[in-house]
């Protein structure tokens, strides 16, 4: 969702690595080997549930609020398809969610394995719950084996 952080991290006698997000909204030019791969064709839209959402697709116009989204949903990419709504798809799961305004509020239409904006939706809520903790807050912790975590004060995620 293109909202990317540099973080410093110590690695331990262990392998595991520690540290924290190192904030400022820095943004970079990816590398050709870490594009995001080629959506493919798009889901069936009409295929899946709908849903009131207290997040409406406004939320990721946030940086901060994008970058805690994306621990929710680390492949998902969002697109702008005008009239039907914004989506978010999981590039490796093809987990979807199109999110649309209507005249009481925003709706949420899910499909694939996962519902994804209910994870996004829910990360959310509990970062805001905490007091929406700037990104310089976060801290990370990456096993030998390549599992990571992304937690803020007051949360683990």
């Amino acid at each position: 969702m293109h909202s990317s952080e540099l973080a410093r991290l110590t690695v331990h006698d262990d392998g595991t690595a520690t540290g924290r997000v190192l904030g400022g909204q820095v943004s970079f030019m990816l590398a050709r080997p870490h594009q995001p791969p080629a959506l493919g064709m798009l889901p069936d839209l009409e295929a899946s549930t709908e849903r009131d959402t207290t997040t409406g697709a406004d939320a990721l116009d946030d940086w901060a609020a994008r970058f805690v989204a994306q621990t929710a949903a680390p492949a998902a990419q969002r697109l702008d398809l005008g009239d039907p709504g914004q989506l978010c798809l999981d590039t490796t799961t093809r987990a979807w969610a199109l999110l649309r305004r209507d005249q009481h509020g925003w709706r949420v239409r899910q499909g694939g394995p996962d519902r994804i904006w209910d994870a996004i939706e829910d990360r959310l809520t509990r970062w805001r719950h905490d007091g929406s903790p700037t990104l310089d807050q976060f801290r990370i912790t990456i096993t030998p084996d390549g599992h990571h975590d992304i937690s803020w004060p007051g949360n683990r995620t």
